[in-house]
């Protein structure tokens, strides 16, 4: 069983500038109007687990490990749908709501891209 899925409903119309700095930002379709452009919003779905390095996170047919996880990432995935996912391989989250994952290519996400964390 997952510890969590959900799907991509809407793409903000900056968020692809996150890319360069090999991040993105998902969030519920409650983002705040400062953030709402650069977010990909999805599904607020309930996180079954604690979310922990090793886990992968998957977008469609793309997986990434985890490397480090931010003490409120959960909570805010799970409350709010948010959640910054950086793909820089860090072994230490740069700060509290971030989700490290391995230093590769990001994935390209579509609306109806399916996430899950494993």
């Amino acid at each position: 069983m997952s510890v969590y899925h959900t799907t991509v409903t809407h793409i903000g119309s900056e968020a692809a500038l996150f890319k360069e700095e090999k991040m993105i930002i998902l969030f519920g379709k409650d983002a705040p109007e400062s953030l709402a452009d650069y977010c990909y919003n999805i599904d607020v779905n309930r996180v079954h687990s604690d979310i922990l390095p090793g886990m992968t996170i998957q977008f469609d047919d793309r997986a990434y490990r985890v490397t480090a996880v931010g003490e409120v990432a959960a909570k805010n995935l799970a409350s709010l749908g948010h959640v910054t996912i950086k793909f820089n391989g860090n072994d230490e989250a740069e700060l509290p709501g971030t989700i490290h994952v391995e230093a590769l290519a990001l994935p390209e996400i579509v609306v109806g891209t399916h996430i899950s964390i494993d």
